[in-house]
């Protein structure tokens, strides 16, 4: 009997030909782009938030912490519990979310059909992506008084200041997930005899449409970093305003509720936004990572 045939004939015993059990392998935690147990990672993510909550609870209660500008975390809790039975932390979240939605969704509306033909036609690119690129470069605080003088002091401005500050940003992620599609795919569809708009609608805008989603992700977040620009702009009431309020006067317990609450949002935006990705894109969510 050959060697090979002994090989296959030796029950599956666990162990080598030496009779040695081999190795359990280790799941490769550091290996790039590997995926790692959903328990873990979530374990991962609490422990973050806890060291950093640890690191600021012994910070500020260190003799070199100024509290006017480190407060510990019992006054920032007792600002939170204040805001919370006064009820101005609630009003100012729904200006602000308001705001920063309209700006965002009617930038959405207008990019994307743009970057869509940019990122498809040469034509369009030589034609548009230029002027896109100079604009985007120009900071939007710089715009606050042109906004004032186009739109007023009411709410217009400040949703404009938002719309400004995302809606170049991802006319041009929208045309680089456009470019990313496969020219074979477009090469098939020409192929099998697909028109140019069928090769739009049913080749490179689903292609891209994982992409889209996630540069909208990006997007939504930056929306929210013009918010507290925008309410510069005449505003009474706003998360941003009231940010800005309580610096003049060193308020910085309430600075930081503002602050957190800010970042729980926009965490909670971003987990949507993914959970959405996956749910509706899970085919494309391998080749994705």
């Amino acid at each position: 009997m050959s060697a090979d045939a002994q090989v296959a004939e030796r029950p599956q015993t666990g162990v080598d030909e030496n009779g040695v059990a081999p190795r359990r392998r280790r799941v490769r935690w550091l290996a790039p782009r590997r995926d790692i147990p959903d328990r873990a990672y979530g374990t991962l993510a609490l422990a973050s938030f806890v060291a950093a909550f640890l690191l600021w609870t012994w910070v500020s209660h260190q003799s070199f912490a100024n509290p006017v500008f480190m407060p510990p975390p019992e006054k920032v809790f007792g600002a939170a519990r204040d805001f919370l039975r006064e009820g101005d932390l609630w009003g100012d979240l729904r200006v602000s979310f308001l705001r920063v939605t309209a700006g965002f969704a009617l930038s959405a509306a207008l990019a994307i059909p743009l970057g869509v033909v940019i990122g498809s036609f040469k034509v369009g690119e030589g034609l548009l992506q230029p002027f896109t690129e100079f604009i985007r470069y120009v900071p939007v605080p710089a715009l606050i008084p042109l906004m004032m003088v186009l739109f007023g002091i009411g709410e217009m401005p400040k949703v404009m200041l938002i719309f400004v500050g995302t809606f170049f940003q991802l006319v041009l992620m929208v045309a680089d997930e456009i470019r990313r599609v496969p020219y074979d795919l477009i090469q098939v569809g020409y192929t099998l005899g697909a028109t140019r708009g069928e090769i739009l609608a049913k080749i490179l805008w689903p292609a891209a449409l994982p992409g889209v989603f996630d540069a909208l992700r990006l997007c939504n977040g930056w929306a929210w970093t013009y918010l507290v620009v925008a309410e510069l702009v005449a505003a009474n009431e706003g998360l941003g305003y009231r940010i800005l309020k309580f610096s003049r006067f060193l308020q910085t317990p309430k600075i930081f509720v503002y602050l957190i609450v800010l970042g729980v949002l926009g965490l909670g935006l971003d987990f949507l936004f993914r959970r959405f990705n996956r749910s509706a894109f899970h085919w494309a969510a391998s080749g994705r990572g």
